[in-house]
């Protein structure tokens, strides 16, 4: 059963919460919204977008445009923005609950980028059970 507040306020109830899986892991945070209009109503929020891009183009202004490009540079088209369906979260609250766990989503660009080309590098990093 979701639970939401109604009303629902994007700025207060969504931007920049955490999102956390079904298992209780961090995903990321909503850094924006999608909305699909409503033919009969009001627009309906219909995707979560987590990433460098969709954040980067909701703060404009120079730091804004770098955290986006910086985002394109990054990522591959599959992968960036992570769009979450909407129908997808169960709890809004002091956090945004889904109801898949995390690895059905796709992994971040950035945090991609740092694995391949930081972290992998570190020597030991791949044997990470002993």
């Amino acid at each position: 059963m979701t639970r939401q507040p109604d009303p629902l306020r994007i700025d207060f109830h969504l931007l920049d919460r955490q999102i956390v899986d079904r298992d209780g892991r961090l995903v990321g945070n909503v850094d924006d919204v999608e909305f699909t209009d409503g033919a009969d109503g009001p627009p309906r929020v219909t995707a979560i977008l987590v990433g460098l891009i969709p954040l980067g183009d909701r703060l404009g202004g120079r730091v804004g445009r770098w955290m986006a490009a910086l985002g394109r540079r990054l990522s591959t088209p599959e992968h960036e923005p992570i769009r979450i369906p909407y129908h997808l979260v169960d709890t809004v609250g002091s956090e945004v609950t889904l109801l898949i766990p995390a690895d059905q989503l796709p992994e971040p660009g950035l945090e991609r980028w740092l694995r391949q080309h930081l972290i992998e590098r570190i020597p030991g990093a791949g044997h990470v059970d002993q």
